[in-house]
């Protein structure tokens, strides 16, 4: 038993940090710049936008007006949580990159969960863009999802690659 709950250490301590980060900017940014406003940080390419996002990444069905909406992504972010705590557990020790791709995962769904439980939206800041080309804003619980996703599968491809070229010896 010890043993096993020694395994979650790591999961937990990560989660843990990547919410209170993600929750932090959120606050401050929902604190010190008012909704839809913009602070400029590098002319031409980087913003501070305060939006409130109701939709999934990248405002996916964002213009819905339905509280229905948002309990939906609820639902499927407590699902996520349950299926990466499992994935975690189910990882070998040796495959940390997977491991941390779930610890990113798992903190950044989690930040996300508690601005839609806390705020009903999720807090999005980050913007992006080139001339008037915006890449949809986004936050720090956002930019784990991607990251881990992206070393997730790395990993998966790696892995896999290396257990068909041992079968294939």
């Amino acid at each position: 038993m010890k043993k096993s709950f020694g395994k979650f250490i790591p999961l937990i301590a990560g989660t843990l940090a990547i919410v209170a980060l993600d929750q932090a900017t959120k606050i401050l940014v929902r604190t010190h710049i008012p909704l839809l406003d913009s602070l400029p940080l590098i002319d031409g390419f980087l913003n501070l936008t305060h939006l409130q996002n109701t939709g999934a990444a990248f405002s996916f069905l964002a213009d819905v007006r339905s509280p229905w909406v948002g309990r939906m992504f609820a639902v499927v972010s407590l699902f996520a949580i349950g299926l990466i705590v499992y994935m975690y557990k189910e990882a070998a020790e040796n495959e940390r990159l997977l491991r941390c791709a779930f610890i990113l995962i798992l903190g950044g769904a989690a930040g996300n969960l508690i601005d839609r439980l806390t705020v009903g939206s999720v807090t999005d800041f980050v913007d992006m863009y080139v001339g008037a080309h915006h890449w949809p804003a986004y936050n720090v619980a956002d930019s784990c999802i991607s990251i881990g996703a992206v070393m997730a599968a790395v990993s998966w491809f790696f892995h896999s690659g290396g257990e068909e070229n041992k079968a294939a010896e």
